[in-house]
C-alpha cells in the first residue's frame, strides 16, 4: 500500500463499514502485542519502553502499553511532543491509560534528549517506536531527528509500529533520519516503500497485523 491507499482504506473502514477509528486502533495495538509476546515470551518479568508521538501512531502505542501492563509487564511510556496536541482516538486511548494508573514519563525534546532516552530505556528488554506513522511525508524536524538518533544509539531492541519513525511510506527511504528497528509490525498490508531493499536496515523483519478488516474486502476504486 502507498500512503494514499492507507488513508483510503482507513476512510473506507470507518465511513463505509462503520468500524470506529478507536476500534481499529485497538486492533492494531493488540496485533503488535501478539508479536511482542512471540518475541519476548512471558512478559510479566520484562520491561518495555514505549515511545509515542502525538498522532495516531502514538495512539497505537498507548494500546500496546495497556495490554502489556495487563499481562504484568513493567511499562514505561513517554510522549515525544506536547501531550496537549493529542486528539481524537489517540486521546481516548491515552486517557484510558492514565485512568488505569499508567504513568507518562516526561520527554522534553528541547532538552537533553540523549540523557532522557537513556533513562527511558535503561534496563528495558524492548523499545516500542510509535512516534511517526505512514502519514509522515516531509523532512524530520531537528528535535525529532535528535530523538531518532538517540533511539538508534540506545542499543535496545526496537519494534516499530506500522513503519519505523522517519521512514517514507512510499519510497522506503529516510526523511532525513529514521529509526533502525529489529522488526516492524505493519498494519493491513506491506507498505510500498518496503519493496525498496534500502528499507531493510530500518524495518528489520516485517510482520503484517490485521486491524479487523482485510484489504481484499474493499471494493476497487
Amino acid at each position: 500500500m502507498t500512503r494514499d491507499e492507507v488513508r483510503a482504506f482507513d476512510k473506507w473502514a470507518i465511513e463505509q463499514l462503520g468500524l470506529p477509528g478507536v476500534v481499529l486502533m485497538e486492533n492494531a495495538g493488540r496485533g503488535c502485542v501478539e508479536v511482542i509476546v512471540h518475541r519476548l515470551g512471558e512478559v510479566a518479568d520484562k520491561t518495555v519502553a514505549t515511545l509515542c508521538g502525538t498522532g495516531n501512531n502514538g495512539g497505537d502505542g498507548y494500546v500496546i502499553a495497556r495490554h502489556l501492563a495487563n499481562r504484568g509487564a513493567a511499562v514505561r511510556l513517554a510522549i515525544a511532543g506536547d501531550p496537549a496536541r493529542i486528539r481524537g482516538d489517540a486521546r481516548t486511548h491515552l486517557d484510558v491509560w492514565r485512568r488505569m494508573g499508567g504513568a507518562v514519563v516526561p520527554l522534553d525534546l528541547g532538552g537533553d534528549t540523549v540523557r532522557r532516552m537513556k533513562q527511558l530505556v535503561d534496563g528495558a528488554d524492548l523499545l516500542v517506536d510509535a512516534v511517526f506513522g505512514t502519514g509522515l511525508s516531509g523532512p524530520v524536524r531537528d528535535d525529532y531527528r535528535r530523538l531518532i538518533e538517540a533511539v538508534n544509539d540506545s542499543g535496545v531492541d526496537v519494534l516499530a509500529v506500522d513503519i519505523p519513525s522517519g521512514l517514507d511510506c512510499d519510497t522506503g527511504l529516510p526523511l532525513g533520519a529514521a529509526v533502525r528497528a529489529s522488526c516492524t509490525v505493519t498494519f493491513v498490508a506491506v507498505k510500498q516503500g518496503f519493496a525498496n531493499p534500502e528499507s531493510a536496515p530500518y524495518t528489520g523483519v516485517v510482520h503484517v497485523a490485521s486491524i479487523g478488516v482485510e484489504p481484499w474486502a474493499m471494493p476497487p476504486a
